[in-house]
């Protein structure tokens, strides 16, 4: 692998944990309504698990209100299981048509549960991030010990893999900190 190569490969990686990250804290609930918080709903229909989104259009119409709108009328009772079963703790309401769950607001300590729940998966993104960091320096080592690398070569692509590291990191922290401000408003 040249150095170009093992240095878009980890890019490629931070990238990735990142955007895990970011779909992460996205299904942590706000006081605010947010379509994210159903997104990774799986609902039993057609004989398989099938992801709420495949299913019906959620929107927010209010901010304390999600509304599900099924495309097949016929699958709203398997859709208000499925809210029900999980654990967001949502009463959602079934007029036929569609469900609206009520957003209720947040307790304090329901809050600060949310920031250390933000906490924990920032820190497992950076730990990833880090084991990306790892391997891109491997893959230099061993790129330098095949003679495809100087020893100059190889540590210039580590400082660079270094440097992708902490730029990460500071987005990690980034959407964390924002996250964490959006739950503690009230």
């Amino acid at each position: 692998m040249s150095a170009d190569e093992i240095l878009l490969d980890t890019e490629e990686r931070m990238e990735k944990a990142m955007t895990v990250l970011k779909e992460s804290l996205a299904g942590i609930r706000t006081g605010r309504a947010n379509p994210g918080l159903v997104d990774s709903l799986r609902v039993e229909v057609y004989g398989s698990a099938t992801p709420i989104k495949q299913l019906a259009s959620v929107g927010a119409p209010e901010a304390q209100q999600i509304v599900i709108r099924p495309y097949d009328p016929g699958t709203i009772k398997e859709i208000e299981r499925a809210i029900i079963a999980s654990d967001l703790g949502f009463n959602p309401q079934n007029d036929g048509r569609l469900i609206r769950i009520n957003i209720p607001p947040l307790s304090a300590e329901v809050r600060r549960n949310m920031v250390g729940r933000i906490k924990d998966l920032a820190e497992e993104a950076k730990v990833a991030i880090r084991n990306i960091r790892r391997d891109g320096n491997k893959a230099a080592d061993q790129a330098q010990k095949d003679k495809l690398l100087t020893e100059d070569e190889r540590d210039s692509l580590k400082d660079e893999i270094q440097q992708l590291t902490k730029q990460y990191e500071g987005l990690v922290n980034d959407a964390a900190k924002a996250r964490e401000l959006e739950v503690m408003e009230t």
